[in-house]
């Protein structure tokens, strides 16, 4: 009897590490709404101990709020229409664990059948290379911007825009990643959208 014992021992651990790897394969359920004074649409991720969060931002947002901070119309228009959030990463976990980590430079955007990069703070500083943006723009542009890495302890959260490179209205999925204690972790938003443009600007 006993080598029946152990078909059935294995099977039983075989099925708990299915169980096991699916639970670490699923996807977590994304929410999506709007923000009631707005209408702006968001998307948010929150499992594994993490919630980030992809807020709308629109286009004629983007263009009054750095223009107010010294770019000029057509370099504003530029950022505006690169398909901008308002983004929020935070650690949820307990107290007692680790932090996490991100690193933008990982994530993918996929649309049109493509893959793509996201428009990081050493992104736009080539961009805007050769314009004749003053160094105070330059430095309003990189702090409003989520830090492209970054380190949060448990509690610790951070604001920050960030760009997408595309054209307003375009849908797009995100397929983003963390880590925390050595191990990376994989998240995605899909069918984002970015904010359509009201009044585009004509660039120079």
């Amino acid at each position: 009897m006993k080598p029946v014992y152990r078909i059935y021992a294995k099977r039983a651990v075989l099925i708990l590490q299915l169980i096991a790897g699916a639970a670490v394969a699923s996807e977590a359920p994304v929410t999506t709404g709007a923000v009631p004074e707005t209408g702006l649409r968001y998307w948010e991720w929150k499992s594994e101990g993490v919630l980030f969060r992809l807020t709308q931002r629109l286009p004629d947002q983007t263009r009054a709020y750095f223009m107010a901070r010294g770019f000029d119309a057509g370099d504003a228009n530029h950022i505006a229409e690169r398909c901008v959030f308002q983004s929020m990463f935070r650690n949820i976990a307990d107290s007692g664990d680790t932090s996490v980590a991100i690193d933008l430079d990982n994530w993918r955007i996929h649309g049109d059948n493509k893959e793509s990069r996201l428009l990081t703070r050493k992104k736009w500083q080539e961009e805007l290379h050769k314009s004749p943006v003053s160094r105070a723009a330059a430095i309003a542009l990189e702090w409003s911007l989520l830090p492209t890495r970054q380190e949060y302890a448990p509690g610790d959260y951070n604001w920050g825009m960030t760009s997408y490179g595309l054209q307003p209205g375009q849908v797009f999925d995100l397929a983003f990643s963390w880590q925390r204690n050595g191990q990376v972790f994989h998240g995605t938003l899909k069918r984002v959208e970015c904010a359509r443009d009201v009044h585009p600007e004509p660039e120079p």
